[in-house]
């Protein structure tokens, strides 16, 4: 079948040789099964006349690798049988228009994963709070007086901008701070843009873990991303930041709901952060699984268990 991967800009650029990248292992393992893969950015869909395109590249297998054919060709997003949408962050307008272009695409002809309305509706903060009993402690706000209230109660706090990833602009602030207002008022742009605050918690020095979701299953396997140089978070992917990690049976039990909701809303591929069982963010937009490390330190084929559900899931919509 005819498969359309939406990468980011930047994994367009380093396409070739990146098995640090999700999207590698999904497209070399269902170029393996005889599938065709295009691959496009966002900044390459367009609608003419009411139907949505998008100028894409075909991509191949060659000695266990993943190319590129450079020559563009112009594609009707209809005559795949699957999009996977799985652009970086940050959720910015172009990203919002993007998703605005499958407005146009028949869902009873092209299968789309995750779905960009669901994307859409769905910030990977500020709709954590749908599981609210299962993260920190916690508040939404522009204000600066509300942010020193809550940093009063918790001593330490952790401030996060809604629409960026993999940490960036994240950071923490302690009571007492003499920078305590330049940085809430740079986080917030003066008071002006919608932030999310959480209490610290003390683990954090230890990473967060992955858990990751394939449609109503929580896999068994699972990773520590650990804070990167001198910084308080996970920034950086590379082998000494990430290790193996167990996943107990009372974080499945408590994540098992999630799973559910989250496929019920059209985004079946999910991976939590997670801290001392508790929920820091979700992400929806092109969650990262770990491949290469999950394969080498749990002796699996992770790719073929996801690519597996893609083609089941595609499968049972046709059917």
């Amino acid at each position: 079948m005819d498969i359309l991967f939406v990468i980011d800009r930047l994994e367009l650029k380093y396409f070739e040789f990146n098995n640090l990248v999700t999207n590698f292992w999904i497209i070399r393992e269902l170029l393996k099964e005889n599938n065709k893969v295009y691959i496009t950015t966002i900044d390459k869909l367009f609608i003419k006349l009411g139907i949505a395109y998008a100028h894409c590249y075909e991509a191949y297998e060659k000695d266990g690798n993943i190319f590129y054919d450079k020559a563009l060709c112009d594609s009707k997003i209809n005559d795949f049988s699957l999009v996977m949408f799985r652009p970086d962050p940050p959720v910015d307008i172009d990203y919002i228009n993007a998703t605005y272009v499958f407005d146009f695409v028949d869902r009873n002809k092209t299968k789309i994963i995750n779905d960009p309305i669901s994307i859409r509706n769905f910030n990977e903060k500020l709709h954590t709070l749908k599981f609210i009993d299962l993260m920190p402690e916690n508040i939404v706000t522009s204000s600066k007086s509300d942010i020193i209230d809550f940093l009063n109660k918790y001593d330490e706090i952790v401030l996060k901008p809604l629409n960026a990833c993999f940490g960036s602009g994240v950071m923490t602030l302690k009571k007492g701070d003499k920078n305590t207002a330049v940085i809430i008022n740079t986080m917030t742009k003066n008071q002006t843009q919608l932030i999310m605050v959480q209490k610290y918690i003390s683990k954090a020095r230890f990473g967060d873990k992955r858990v990751m979701f394939l449609g109503d299953e929580v896999l068994d396997v699972c990773v520590q991303k650990l804070p990167s140089n001198d910084d308080f978070k996970f920034n950086e992917h590379c082998d000494s930041n990430i290790i193996k990690a167990e996943l107990t049976q009372n974080e499945k039990e408590k994540f098992l709901p999630v799973a559910k909701e989250l496929n019920s809303l059209g985004l079946p591929l999910v991976g939590l952060d997670v801290i001392d069982e508790k929920i820091i963010e979700i992400n929806v937009t092109s969650p990262c699984y770990f491949i290469k490390e999950v394969n080498g330190y749990f002796n699996c084929e992770l790719e073929k268990k996801i690519t597996q559900f893609i083609l089941s899931s595609l499968y049972s919509s046709v059917h």
